[in-house]
């Protein structure tokens, strides 16, 4: 098949849906499949650079996220692009500016669209006019209109699902996770992160996410006091970067944490295994996640994960060998000391065999054999639609 995947976000890019798109065409790829990128310019990448099967769209930054870009025009470019290329399906992965160029390229071409729902807007209406512009029906109402004559939509989790579904969305709609490169995470380090950071003995926790004031990041900060009392020498490494960043620093400032909480900034998906490796937990009190990648790339670097409780996580984390969850902060707390009280229980908790099972449920081999499948029914589907169509006008 030929391919026309299209996106506001892509790499340089740093995010969980950039590294979704990334290995699904890796995988679309190895399947024999033509993948096409049709997304946005970056300031990261010169206009002039080559880019084999990526096409970039004149583009600015999102108001409220000046990280994220939106295009504004390449409609008819797009268009000729396409055609040119002899698409057989397009797939957004985005609402907004590409993700609309996308459905009607395949409404000109003739053929089917299909989009995955990667973000749980509500969780996000904060950042414009804080809150008091958009409401939860203004996120109903767009994803009605953009789900509208979809010949099928991917579901990363049940929350999702679940979301769409409450939305009165009417395409069908297929739970497919996200798969990760296993081989990537459960291979050797590159560089030494806990040498490198002079905390060769000390008990570490680590957050991989953007800085943002939905990741609840701020509640991980706040429970060091309590359990620096009970492992005094504990370290928080919090990788990434986001709007948030200065006042997390300021708070760890505050309350005179910075010998125990570090922050390290972004680091390019190439390194974070390295942290994944170093790491003795994985935390995270976000509630705002559709999937959780950064979940499961812990899980195949072999790091356990405490993080909060949700259908999705208690799911995911149905063993002590791989993770707990937790609703309050003492439960929290209490997962994390449960893990850190013995040097020896982390490698103790650990079933191979369950772990293997997860993540082969989750792997990007998975991920791809269920995606090509979904455009095969998506096909189908279109093709069915479309017969029922002529029918009628005849």
């Amino acid at each position: 098949m030929n391919i026309g995947i299209f996106t506001d976000t892509y790499f340089p890019q740093v995010s969980g849906v950039a590294t979704s798109i990334e290995t699904l065409k890796n995988q679309l790829e190895t399947q024999g499949h033509q993948v096409y990128i049709f997304t946005t310019t970056d300031p990261h990448v010169k206009r002039d650079t080559f880019e084999k099967n990526i096409f970039r769209f004149s583009s600015i930054p999102f108001i409220s996220f000046t990280d994220r870009r939106i295009a504004f025009r390449g409609m008819f470019q797009a268009y000729q692009i396409a055609k040119k290329l002899n698409l057989d399906i397009v797939h957004t992965q985005t609402e907004f500016s590409m993700g609309v160029i996308g459905k009607i390229v395949a409404r000109f071409l003739r053929i089917p669209s299909v989009h995955t729902y990667h973000t749980m807007y509500e969780d996000y209406l904060h950042y414009v006019a804080n809150g008091h512009l958009l409401k939860p029906v203004h996120v109903k109402e767009a994803t009605l209109a953009f789900c509208h004559n979809m010949s099928g939509i991917v579901a990363p989790s049940n929350r999702v699902l679940e979301t769409l579904t409450r939305y009165g969305v009417k395409s069908p709609i297929s739970i497919i996770p996200t798969g990760i490169n296993i081989n990537k995470f459960n291979g050797e380090v590159c560089s030494d992160v806990r040498r490198d950071l002079n905390l060769l003995d000390k008990p570490i926790l680590l957050s991989v996410s953007r800085l943002a004031y939905e990741k609840n990041i701020h509640e991980l900060i706040n429970s060091m006091p309590k359990i620096l009392k009970q492992m005094s020498d504990t370290t928080l490494i919090i990788v990434g970067d986001g709007p948030a960043k200065e006042s997390l620093v300021n708070q760890v400032k505050e309350m005179q944490l910075t010998k125990n909480v570090i922050f390290v900034g972004e680091v390019s998906n190439d390194e974070v295994s390295d942290y994944y490796h170093a790491a003795d937990i994985f935390v995270s009190t976000s509630n705002s996640e559709s999937q959780g990648l950064t979940y499961i790339e812990a899980m195949a670097s072999g790091t356990k994960v405490v993080v909060s409780k949700s259908e999705y996580t208690d799911s995911l984390l149905d063993d002590k060998s791989l993770g707990m969850t937790f609703k309050t902060e003492d439960e929290y707390i209490d997962d994390v000391i449960y893990y850190l009280s013995d040097v020896n229980q982390i490698n103790e908790y650990h079933d191979n065999h369950l772990l293997k099972q997860k993540l082969s449920e989750i792997s990007a081999e998975t991920f791809g054999e269920k995606i090509v499948k979904f455009y095969r029914d998506a096909q189908i589907n279109y093709e069915s639609k479309s017969s029922d169509s002529s029918e009628l006008s005849n």
